[in-house]
């Protein structure tokens, strides 16, 4: 399914009081959903370890979260998770990168369409929180940037 489409849908979506549009195309289905959904947020501390709370938001495209001690770079879609842009090619970004605004840091492919996750920061990646070929779902944490 092109994503201007579903770009349109989610237009459509917002300006009318419908709370959910789903249109399938042979095999291939998308469902956008104004309702709220329960995600859960980590909090970095400096001893290390993760706090898990669970927070209901409404559905909102958002690629980065501030945190205390980092930047969360968050996924914008559903799709798999890729750290390079070849099986067997040089990661993006590995832990202890230095990164700037505009770098690449992994891919998501969606759709069949591979999409380019970019940074909006400058600092050095603490985190890396998916595996090379998992799944990951909207909103899902994927790295953390410490500026």
């Amino acid at each position: 399914m092109d994503i201007r489409k579903v770009k349109k849908l989610i237009q459509l979506l917002e300006e009318s009081s419908m709370e959910e549009i789903e249109i399938s195309e042979g095999e291939e289905s998308v469902r956008i959903s104004r309702h709220s959904t329960s995600r859960a947020t980590r909090t970095i501390s400096d001893s290390n370890t993760t706090e898990i709370q669970t927070t209901h938001d409404s559905a909102r495209i958002s690629t980065e979260t501030e945190h205390k001690f980092g930047t969360e770079i968050t996924a914008p879609m559903v799709g798999t998770f890729y750290n390079g842009p070849a099986p067997n090619a040089k990661p993006f970004v590995e832990i202890g990168s230095e990164v700037k605004s505009g770098d690449t840091l992994c891919i998501i492919e969606a759709m069949k369409m591979m999409n380019q996750i970019e940074c909006e920061t400058n600092g050095r990646v603490v985190s890396i929180l998916v595996e090379n070929g998992a799944p990951v779902e909207f909103g899902q944490v994927l790295l953390i940037i410490e500026e």
